[in-house]
């Protein structure tokens, strides 16, 4: 049994290892098993669960007792009992089948669609009643409350067999070249049908009438992807009452609400190929698509991968145990494989006991199918000089690189890097190093911030794990915590002693640490009286703890009574002291020089001109010319003029120097 592990799901493959060949006696069988350690350390979950060649479809009864499965060559049909753990029946066709259905809840009614035309029904007993439709056809669905089957084929039609009256009934007319898939609603029982030409159409059995029209070709397509051609629809699957999902020939899924033309999440399985098949895990509201390389489970809300599974072969077919977490594919080998995801479900009822086997696998982890591999990325590769080994069969590309022997990754980092080993030893030498140094005597280094809390802090931890307990757990100390380091290193953090806030309550943490003091005291007499067994009540009556209490409690209020004077008399000191410098100090008068030609009118005509000095030029243009006393305009020659504006104080100025001018002249 192989266990792989993707985002932390752990999948098991029940079906890794060898198989032997059907032709070998028993004898022979039990002889393999002795000698190989493979053999006889594998699960075989039901015996003999495989095909001679490759397997194509595979489904599970209502009942859940039975699981079928179709293959090749030659074609037939092969029943395994999961009560038994064995097969139950095995049945040759005529014709290789392209799908069939179990009309009944155990095995006996299922229906055959044969890719020579021919649909082919069978009982309990065996082959029942064989009958030919007029086109190949693709894909069939069964209409339990009419008892129709609905064929959809290389055709524009959909051909309808009543099974109670058994005859054809009128066919229905799609708009389509050819139909690939259909389904039927389990809840309203909507019939759909996908196009070659990428549409999904709606029908009503009720009415036989089309009712909607999906163009699901044209949503598939967004920014990201790249396509050749026009996709086609090759998976259909209902979900309730409301939910569709729909897969194309070019890899892309498309969830639907049935009331919205648009999707609601497209997921693309990047590798271009058709979807399969599609599912729903409803525990964990998963979708799980398939085309031929890859089984992706997604969440159906957020589109989130939750897994993915890279079988070694190809793809046909995948089938979901109901209720449980079990997976089966029919794959381009002989085995069906066979994986077990304990996130998904429990085992189912008839396996139980690999509930009991992955527990024990998981308390014993044992080596997964990546620890014998190496992953590289291309620039990995570059640097090992082992680019030209990309195709090859021994890189296995996966995701954005590649996984390689870890063999040759050893080598080959070897060759490129002959001087590994040195550098490995001087790291084992450092590590040695700091071993020794930490069996030395260390000194308590004390931070340079709040080293007095620090110490404390200290002392209360040791006296803790000298008192502690085995049984206690170890508490975490305020030293080693990210959330209280600042408090050590910043000095803004710095405990402030003479402050009120400390001086008051000062009282109340030293008292509590005497009670802690005091409890571990008694915790010590009590293990001592315990160890020399004396028949003794212990610890105190409950009047010397009460008398305890009160005088603890009378004791922190006297203290905290004589720092409260203490703070009034500082304070009364401290204003003594201010009104003392009050006195001291005189007051004199200040005087202010007016400059020459200049009249005093307030303080705040002074104060806006120093604003008005300390700005630039430009700002004190703009300034006057908002104001309207500067006006600048261009002349014919290119330059600039100004006008200026004097205001009502420079224009008085003016006056009476004018009218001194004219008095001076006469005196003369």
């Amino acid at each position: 049994m192989q266990v792989s592990s993707l985002n932390e799901v752990k999948i098991y493959s029940l079906s890794a290892g060898r198989s032997l060949p059907e032709w070998l006696s028993d004898r022979k069988k039990r002889a393999l098993q002795k000698k190989d350690g493979d053999i006889r350390r594998r699960i075989e979950l039901i015996q003999d669960f495989e095909m001679p060649t490759i397997s194509t479809k595979i489904k599970v009864s209502r009942d859940g007792q039975y699981i079928m499965a179709v293959g090749t060559y030659k074609p037939r049909i092969r029943c395994f009992d999961t009560y038994q753990l064995s097969q139950k029946f095995e049945r040759c066709l005529d014709s290789e089948v392209v799908t069939f259905e179990i009309l009944s809840d155990d095995y006996s009614k299922i229906v055959f669609l044969q890719c020579d035309r021919f649909v082919e029904f069978h009982s309990q007993h065996g082959h029942y009643y064989r009958t030919r439709i007029p086109k190949f056809g693709r894909d069939f669905s069964y209409h339990y409350p009419s008892c129709d089957l609905y064929f959809v084929a290389a055709s524009s039609e959909v051909y309808r067999l009543n099974l109670e009256q058994g005859r054809f009934l009128n066919s229905l007319q799609t708009d389509a070249s050819e139909n690939n898939v259909c389904d039927i609603n389990p809840t309203h029982f909507l019939f759909a049908t996908g196009t070659a030409e990428g549409k999904v159409e709606c029908w009503d059995p009720r009415t036989r009438n089309r009712v909607g029209l999906l163009d699901c070709a044209l949503s598939s397509v967004t920014a990201d992807t790249e396509i050749d051609g026009l996709p086609s629809i090759s998976a259909l699957k209902f979900n309730g009452a409301l939910n569709m999902a729909v897969g194309t020939s070019t890899g892309q899924v498309l969830l639907y609400d049935l009331r919205s033309s648009n999707p609601l999440i497209v997921k693309d399985h990047q590798y271009g190929l058709p979807i399969k098949s599609i599912q729903f895990q409803h525990q964990l509201d998963l979708i799980i698509s398939a085309d031929s390389r890859i089984i992706k489970m997604w969440n159906k809300d957020t589109g989130k991968i939750f897994t993915s599974m890279e079988p070694e072969y190809d793809i046909n077919d995948v089938c979901l145990y109901p209720n449980s977490g079990m997976l089966m594919t029919a794959n381009e080998a002989p085995k069906m494989n066979i994986y077990y995801m304990p996130v998904l479900g429990p085992a189912p009822k008839w396996c139980s006991f690999l509930d009991n086997l992955t527990e024990e696998l998981e308390e014993n982890p044992e080596s997964t199918v990546y620890d014998d591999y190496k992953f590289v990325t291309r620039k990995d590769l570059e640097n090992l000089g082992l680019a030209h080994l990309i195709g090859s069969s021994l890189l296995r590309a996966y995701m954005h690189g590649f996984f390689m022997d870890i063999r040759l990754y050893h080598k080959a980092k070897m060759m490129a890097n002959p001087f590994a080993y040195e550098e490995y030893r001087r790291e084992k030498i450092r590590q040695k190093i700091e071993e020794t140094r930490a069996q030395r005597v260390q000194l308590k280094k004390l931070p340079k911030v709040n080293k007095e809390l620090a110490l404390k802090l200290i002392e209360e931890e040791e006296e803790q794990q000298a008192a502690r307990k085995r049984k206690q757990k170890n508490l975490p100390s305020l030293l080693k915590d990210d959330r209280f380091k600042v408090m050590f290193e910043n000095p803004d953090f710095q405990v402030d002693e003479q402050s009120e806030e400390f001086r008051l309550l000062n009282p109340l943490v030293s008292k509590i640490s005497e009670k802690r003091k005091k409890k571990l005291k008694i915790l010590e007499e009590r293990e001592a009286q315990e160890q020399e067994e004396e028949e003794e009540p212990e610890g105190k009556p409950s009047d010397a703890e009460s008398s305890e209490s009160s005088d603890d409690e009378k004791g922190w209020v006297e203290e905290v009574r004589k720092q409260r004077k203490l703070l009034r008399q500082e304070e009364k000191a401290k204003r003594q002291e201010r009104f003392k410098e009050d006195q001291q100090t005189l007051l004199k008068p200040q005087f202010f020089e007016i400059k020459e030609g200049e009249e005093f009118r307030s303080f705040k005509d002074s104060a806006k001109k120093q604003k008005l000095m300390k700005k630039t030029l430009g700002d004190r243009l703009k300034l006057e010319e908002k104001l309207g006393t500067l006006s600048v305009s261009d002349t014919t020659v290119g330059s600039k003029q100004a006008t200026f504006k004097l205001k009502k104080n420079n224009k008085i100025r003016l006056r009476r120097l004018l009218s001194n001018k004219q008095s001076t002249e006469y005196m003369f």
